[in-house]
């Protein structure tokens, strides 16, 4: 990491929501811009070019049309967005598949059962601008990365999410050894048939997108197999608030994100004094254990996404995944 990265200089994702006023039309431009947080054998996220919204102009005019009539979302996402961020995120990914010029759904969450047991579910199918079917597997995660840990410095098992339950290593290693090849076991086959989708034209995609948090302050190295263009913030301690407010620059604003809209900025009318945000970070860590996310924001647009946790976490650290070898290791992509 670098210095720029402590004073603040958080690359910032094409902001084409800032005129946008419903938060799922707000959430859907901020998932047209994020990048692939990790390097994968299989392609990524769908490009704008590839969902039909090359063009600027014809992209403004798209969003702006759901900004008009929201209501286009109700039977993608529901009358009302599910508290899981995953479950959110993958309906934000339904609407925008069915609803972008180049794209169509074919099928969502299909359960894949033998002998009585599941098996699992692929997340998602649908059809390319040639008409080619894509399965797309999808995950949206923001993982705080650990000075200390499993492996070495670039480990990813030292990438964990803000409840400790899940690690990059653990996730990267599910899509790769379960969720991808699941596709092709025979009842997946069959289920695909059954649907009048050819398995052995089926094109496969892993899409991880989100954010890694480094911790404040320090450096430390970047996971492996992360992107170069992964967005990034900072997690730090509560008890390290103090030091980083004062390092802040004057009249810096900040604005909570609550589930599930970690994905684009807040509202300008959200942002509030760092003393009044200190306020609320006193209360809430006098009630809860739980890591809080705020944007800040700084009068010469500096800005940064931060995770602020309690003293005492991580509590726990999620294990390695197990591989065939009973190796810590993951397989390289």
């Amino acid at each position: 990491m670098t210095q720029a990265l402590l004073d603040g200089a958080m690359p910032a994702l094409e902001d084409e929501g800032a005129s946008l006023h419903h938060p799922w039309v707000r959430d859907l431009a901020w998932l047209l811009h994020a990048p692939d947080i990790i390097e994968s054998a299989h392609p990524g996220r769908p490009t704008l070019e590839e969902l039909g919204l090359g063009d600027a102009a014809c992209r403004k005019t798209w969003l702006h049309a759901l900004d008009a009539e929201p209501q286009r979302l109700v039977p993608y996402i529901g009358a009302t967005p599910p508290r899981r961020l995953g479950h959110y995120h993958e309906r934000l990914w339904h609407a925008l598949l069915d609803l972008a010029p180049a794209t169509r759904l074919l099928a969502t969450n299909i359960m894949i059962h033998e002998a009585g047991r599941t098996l699992g579910e692929l997340d998602v199918i649908y059809t390319d601008a040639q008409g080619h079917p894509v399965h797309l597997e999808l995950a949206i995660k923001y993982y705080l990365g650990l000075r200390e840990g499993p492996g070495d410095e670039r480990h990813p098992a030292r990438w964990i999410g803000p409840g400790c339950a899940d690690s990059l290593a653990r996730k990267h290693y599910h899509t790769r050894h379960h969720q991808l090849p699941l596709a092709h076991h025979p009842r997946s086959m069959a289920c695909l048939n059954a649907l009048g989708i050819d398995p052995s034209s089926l094109h496969q995609r892993s899409a991880m997108l989100g954010m890694l948090f480094y911790p404040w302050p320090g450096a430390i190295a970047a996971p492996h197999p992360a992107r170069t263009t992964a967005t990034h913030g900072n997690w730090l301690a509560w008890q390290d608030w103090p030091v980083l407010r004062d390092h802040l620059a004057a009249g810096t604003l900040g604005a909570p994100l609550h589930k599930p809209h970690w994905l684009a900025l807040p509202e300008v009318e959200t942002y509030r004094p760092l003393a009044r945000l200190e306020a609320e970070l006193e209360m809430h860590f006098t009630d809860t254990s739980a890591p809080r996310q705020y944007h800040l924001q700084a009068p010469d647009g500096t800005q940064r996404r931060v995770f602020i946790v309690p003293d005492d976490w991580p509590r726990s650290l999620p294990l390695p995944p197990i591989t065939p070898t009973n190796r810590e290791e993951i397989p390289p992509c």
